[in-house]
Protein backbone atom coordinates (compact mmCIF):
# COMPACT_ATOMS: atom_id res chain seq x y z
CA UNK A 1 0.00 0.00 0.00
CA UNK A 2 1.64 3.29 -1.04
CA UNK A 3 1.49 6.59 0.84
CA UNK A 4 -1.26 8.24 -1.19
CA UNK A 5 -3.35 5.13 -1.69
CA UNK A 6 -2.96 4.00 1.91
CA UNK A 7 -3.99 7.35 3.37
CA UNK A 8 -6.92 7.71 0.99
CA UNK A 9 -8.28 4.30 1.92
CA UNK A 10 -7.78 5.01 5.64
CA UNK A 11 -10.11 8.03 5.42
CA UNK A 12 -12.36 6.87 2.59
CA UNK A 13 -11.10 9.49 0.10
CA UNK A 14 -10.04 9.31 -3.50
CA UNK A 15 -6.27 9.55 -4.07
CA UNK A 16 -6.74 13.00 -5.64
CA UNK A 17 -8.78 14.30 -2.71
CA UNK A 18 -6.27 12.80 -0.30
CA UNK A 19 -3.35 14.44 -2.08
CA UNK A 20 -5.10 17.80 -1.96
CA UNK A 21 -5.76 17.35 1.75
CA UNK A 22 -2.11 16.54 2.41
CA UNK A 23 -0.96 19.63 0.50
CA UNK A 24 -3.34 21.92 2.41
CA UNK A 25 -2.20 20.49 5.74
CA UNK A 26 1.48 20.82 4.83
CA UNK A 27 0.99 24.45 3.81
CA UNK A 28 -0.81 25.34 7.03
CA UNK A 29 1.77 23.54 9.14
CA UNK A 30 4.66 25.27 7.41
CA UNK A 31 3.06 28.66 8.09
CA UNK A 32 2.58 27.74 11.75
CA UNK A 33 6.20 26.59 11.99
CA UNK A 34 7.47 29.85 10.51
CA UNK A 35 5.41 31.84 13.01
CA UNK A 36 7.00 29.93 15.90
CA UNK A 37 10.47 30.44 14.46
CA UNK A 38 9.88 34.18 14.16
CA UNK A 39 8.88 34.29 17.83
CA UNK A 40 11.98 32.32 18.78
CA UNK A 41 14.23 34.70 16.86
CA UNK A 42 12.53 37.75 18.34
CA UNK A 43 13.25 36.47 21.88
CA UNK A 44 16.99 36.00 21.33
CA UNK A 45 19.37 38.01 23.51
CA UNK A 46 22.94 39.18 22.84
CA UNK A 47 25.69 36.67 23.51
CA UNK A 48 27.59 36.69 26.79
CA UNK A 49 31.25 36.69 25.80
CA UNK A 50 32.60 35.41 22.53
CA UNK A 51 35.10 32.63 23.26
CA UNK A 52 35.84 29.91 25.79
CA UNK A 53 39.04 29.99 27.84
CA UNK A 54 40.30 27.28 30.19
CA UNK A 55 40.32 29.85 33.00
CA UNK A 56 36.52 29.85 32.84
CA UNK A 57 36.58 26.45 34.56
CA UNK A 58 38.19 27.58 37.80
CA UNK A 59 36.28 26.31 40.83
CA UNK A 60 34.08 23.85 38.90
CA UNK A 61 33.70 20.23 40.12
CA UNK A 62 36.41 17.92 38.76
CA UNK A 63 34.17 15.86 36.41
CA UNK A 64 32.71 19.07 34.96
CA UNK A 65 36.18 20.45 34.27
CA UNK A 66 37.15 17.15 32.58
CA UNK A 67 34.04 17.37 30.41
CA UNK A 68 34.70 20.87 29.14
CA UNK A 69 38.37 20.13 28.51
CA UNK A 70 37.28 17.10 26.48
CA UNK A 71 34.58 18.70 24.34
CA UNK A 72 35.96 22.23 23.88
CA UNK A 73 39.25 23.62 22.69
CA UNK A 74 40.93 26.79 23.90
CA UNK A 75 39.46 29.81 22.15
CA UNK A 76 36.32 27.93 21.05
CA UNK A 77 33.65 30.39 19.96
CA UNK A 78 30.40 30.53 21.95
CA UNK A 79 27.40 28.95 20.23
CA UNK A 80 24.47 31.36 19.92
CA UNK A 81 22.11 29.18 17.84
CA UNK A 82 21.96 25.79 16.19
CA UNK A 83 19.89 23.80 13.73
CA UNK A 84 19.59 20.04 14.21
CA UNK A 85 18.05 17.40 11.95
CA UNK A 86 17.11 14.02 13.43
CA UNK A 87 15.87 10.64 12.31
CA UNK A 88 14.67 7.97 14.70
CA UNK A 89 11.70 6.26 16.27
CA UNK A 90 9.05 7.48 18.70
CA UNK A 91 6.99 5.29 21.03
CA UNK A 92 3.32 6.31 20.99
CA UNK A 93 2.38 4.11 23.96
CA UNK A 94 3.99 4.81 27.33
CA UNK A 95 2.79 1.44 28.64
CA UNK A 96 3.74 -0.61 25.58
CA UNK A 97 5.71 -0.65 22.36
CA UNK A 98 4.28 1.31 19.43
CA UNK A 99 7.46 2.60 17.87
CA UNK A 100 6.99 4.70 14.75
CA UNK A 101 9.62 6.35 12.53
CA UNK A 102 10.09 10.09 12.67
CA UNK A 103 12.11 12.84 11.06
CA UNK A 104 12.53 16.28 12.56
CA UNK A 105 14.11 19.69 12.16
CA UNK A 106 14.99 21.71 15.26
CA UNK A 107 16.03 25.31 15.71
CA UNK A 108 17.76 26.22 18.98
CA UNK A 109 18.60 29.54 20.61
CA UNK A 110 21.08 29.52 23.48
CA UNK A 111 20.10 33.02 24.75
CA UNK A 112 17.27 33.26 25.63
CA UNK A 113 17.08 29.47 26.04
CA UNK A 114 14.58 28.16 23.51
CA UNK A 115 13.89 25.78 20.65
CA UNK A 116 11.31 24.78 18.07
CA UNK A 117 11.13 21.05 17.24
CA UNK A 118 9.21 20.37 14.04
CA UNK A 119 8.67 16.62 13.68
CA UNK A 120 6.86 14.22 11.39
CA UNK A 121 5.84 10.83 12.85
CA UNK A 122 4.55 8.24 10.37
CA UNK A 123 1.73 6.42 12.17
CA UNK A 124 0.08 4.66 9.18
CA UNK A 125 0.89 4.35 5.49
CA UNK A 126 0.08 7.80 4.17
CA UNK A 127 -0.87 9.23 7.59
CA UNK A 128 1.56 11.30 9.65
CA UNK A 129 1.27 13.20 12.90
CA UNK A 130 3.10 16.52 12.73
CA UNK A 131 4.42 17.78 16.06
CA UNK A 132 5.51 21.14 17.40
CA UNK A 133 7.35 20.82 20.69
CA UNK A 134 8.82 24.15 21.70
CA UNK A 135 10.12 26.53 24.32
CA UNK A 136 9.71 30.11 23.13
CA UNK A 137 10.27 33.18 25.34
CA UNK A 138 9.38 31.26 28.49
CA UNK A 139 6.29 29.61 27.00
CA UNK A 140 6.01 25.84 26.61
CA UNK A 141 4.25 24.63 23.49
CA UNK A 142 3.08 21.15 22.49
CA UNK A 143 0.90 20.59 19.44
CA UNK A 144 0.55 17.23 17.67
CA UNK A 145 -1.68 17.35 14.60
CA UNK A 146 -2.81 14.72 12.09
CA UNK A 147 -1.54 15.90 8.69
CA UNK A 148 -1.29 19.42 10.13
CA UNK A 149 -5.10 19.70 9.90
CA UNK A 150 -6.56 18.08 13.04
CA UNK A 151 -4.91 19.00 16.34
CA UNK A 152 -4.77 16.14 18.85
CA UNK A 153 -3.74 18.67 21.51
CA UNK A 154 -2.77 22.34 21.55
CA UNK A 155 -1.01 23.16 24.80
CA UNK A 156 0.63 26.49 25.70
CA UNK A 157 1.60 27.67 29.18
CA UNK A 158 4.24 29.45 31.25
CA UNK A 159 4.07 26.94 34.11
CA UNK A 160 4.74 23.20 34.21
CA UNK A 161 4.75 22.70 30.45
CA UNK A 162 7.22 25.57 30.03
CA UNK A 163 9.35 24.14 32.82
CA UNK A 164 9.37 20.74 31.12
CA UNK A 165 10.39 22.26 27.79
CA UNK A 166 13.21 24.18 29.47
CA UNK A 167 14.35 20.85 30.92
CA UNK A 168 14.45 19.41 27.42
CA UNK A 169 16.53 22.35 26.19
CA UNK A 170 18.93 21.90 29.12
CA UNK A 171 19.21 18.13 28.62
CA UNK A 172 20.07 18.62 24.97
CA UNK A 173 22.75 21.25 25.65
CA UNK A 174 25.45 18.64 25.01
CA UNK A 175 24.74 19.43 21.33
CA UNK A 176 25.74 23.06 21.95
CA UNK A 177 28.07 22.58 24.95
CA UNK A 178 29.28 26.15 25.36
CA UNK A 179 25.75 26.84 26.69
CA UNK A 180 26.69 24.76 29.75
CA UNK A 181 29.59 26.99 30.75
CA UNK A 182 29.23 28.90 34.03
CA UNK A 183 29.70 32.16 32.13
CA UNK A 184 26.49 31.38 30.24
CA UNK A 185 24.45 31.24 33.44
CA UNK A 186 24.76 27.57 34.48
CA UNK A 187 25.60 26.83 38.11
CA UNK A 188 27.42 23.55 38.82
CA UNK A 189 27.56 21.71 42.16
CA UNK A 190 29.68 18.67 42.98
CA UNK A 191 28.06 15.29 43.68
CA UNK A 192 30.90 12.76 43.26
CA UNK A 193 33.76 12.01 40.87
CA UNK A 194 31.37 10.86 38.12
CA UNK A 195 28.44 13.26 38.44
CA UNK A 196 27.38 16.83 39.22
CA UNK A 197 24.22 18.92 39.41
CA UNK A 198 23.65 21.69 36.87
CA UNK A 199 21.11 24.47 37.52
CA UNK A 200 19.64 27.08 35.22
CA UNK A 201 17.23 29.99 35.70
CA UNK A 202 15.19 31.52 32.88
CA UNK A 203 12.77 34.19 34.03
CA UNK A 204 10.41 32.63 36.55
CA UNK A 205 11.59 29.10 35.72
CA UNK A 206 14.38 27.27 37.54
CA UNK A 207 15.54 23.72 36.73
CA UNK A 208 18.25 21.39 38.05
CA UNK A 209 19.51 18.22 36.41
CA UNK A 210 21.85 15.46 37.56
CA UNK A 211 24.60 14.97 34.97
CA UNK A 212 26.52 11.68 34.84
CA UNK A 213 29.88 11.43 33.05
CA UNK A 214 31.52 8.36 31.52
CA UNK A 215 35.14 7.18 31.71
CA UNK A 216 36.11 9.48 28.85
CA UNK A 217 34.74 12.51 30.68
CA UNK A 218 31.73 12.87 28.36
CA UNK A 219 28.11 13.33 29.41
CA UNK A 220 26.58 9.87 29.58
CA UNK A 221 23.14 10.79 30.88
CA UNK A 222 21.09 13.57 32.43
CA UNK A 223 18.17 13.14 34.79
CA UNK A 224 15.44 15.31 36.26
CA UNK A 225 13.62 14.07 39.35
CA UNK A 226 10.26 15.45 38.19
CA UNK A 227 9.25 16.48 34.67
CA UNK A 228 5.68 16.88 33.49
CA UNK A 229 4.49 14.02 31.24
CA UNK A 230 1.32 14.72 29.25
CA UNK A 231 -1.05 11.81 29.86
CA UNK A 232 -4.68 11.93 28.70
CA UNK A 233 -4.48 15.71 28.42
CA UNK A 234 -3.09 16.13 31.95
CA UNK A 235 0.45 16.81 33.12
CA UNK A 236 1.77 14.15 35.52
CA UNK A 237 5.14 14.58 37.26
CA UNK A 238 7.65 11.74 37.03
CA UNK A 239 11.41 11.27 36.74
CA UNK A 240 12.85 11.71 33.23
CA UNK A 241 16.19 10.68 31.77
CA UNK A 242 18.13 11.28 28.58
CA UNK A 243 21.07 9.07 27.58
CA UNK A 244 23.68 10.29 25.09
CA UNK A 245 26.35 8.47 23.08
CA UNK A 246 28.33 8.28 19.82
CA UNK A 247 30.35 11.46 20.34
CA UNK A 248 31.93 12.98 17.23
CA UNK A 249 33.64 16.26 16.40
CA UNK A 250 31.52 18.90 14.73
CA UNK A 251 33.00 22.35 14.06
CA UNK A 252 35.54 21.91 16.85
CA UNK A 253 32.97 20.68 19.39
CA UNK A 254 32.73 17.07 20.59
CA UNK A 255 29.00 16.29 20.63
CA UNK A 256 26.76 13.19 20.88
CA UNK A 257 25.04 12.05 17.69
CA UNK A 258 22.69 9.50 19.27
CA UNK A 259 20.33 9.70 22.22
CA UNK A 260 17.41 8.12 24.01
CA UNK A 261 14.79 9.79 26.23
CA UNK A 262 12.78 7.83 28.78
CA UNK A 263 10.24 8.25 31.55
CA UNK A 264 11.15 6.48 34.79
CA UNK A 265 7.73 5.16 35.76
CA UNK A 266 6.80 3.08 38.83
CA UNK A 267 6.67 0.11 36.46
CA UNK A 268 10.17 0.72 35.18
CA UNK A 269 12.15 2.70 32.61
CA UNK A 270 10.03 3.52 29.53
CA UNK A 271 11.99 4.85 26.54
CA UNK A 272 9.88 6.84 24.09
CA UNK A 273 12.38 8.70 21.85
CA UNK A 274 15.42 7.29 20.10
CA UNK A 275 17.14 9.59 17.67
CA UNK A 276 20.23 10.17 15.59
CA UNK A 277 21.55 13.58 14.58
CA UNK A 278 22.01 13.60 10.80
CA UNK A 279 22.79 17.30 10.35
CA UNK A 280 24.07 19.93 12.76
CA UNK A 281 24.97 23.56 12.06
CA UNK A 282 25.95 26.38 14.41
CA UNK A 283 25.85 30.15 14.66
CA UNK A 284 28.56 31.78 16.75
CA UNK A 285 29.09 34.82 18.91
CA UNK A 286 30.89 37.61 17.05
Amino acid sequence: MNWIGGGALALGLSPLAWWSLVKVGASRWAASTQALLRRLEAARLPAIGSRYAAGDLEGLPAPVQRYFRTVLREGQRIVTAATVDHVGTFNLDLGGDRWKPFTSHQRVSTRRPGFVWDARIAILPGVAVLVHDACVAGVGILKPSVLGLHALADLHDEGELARGELMRWFAEAAWYPTALLPGQGVRWEAVDDRSANASLVDGALAVTMRVAFDDAGLIESVRFDARGATLAGKIVQMPWECRLCDYRERDGLCVPLRGEAAWLTPEGRRPYWRGTVVALAYEWAP
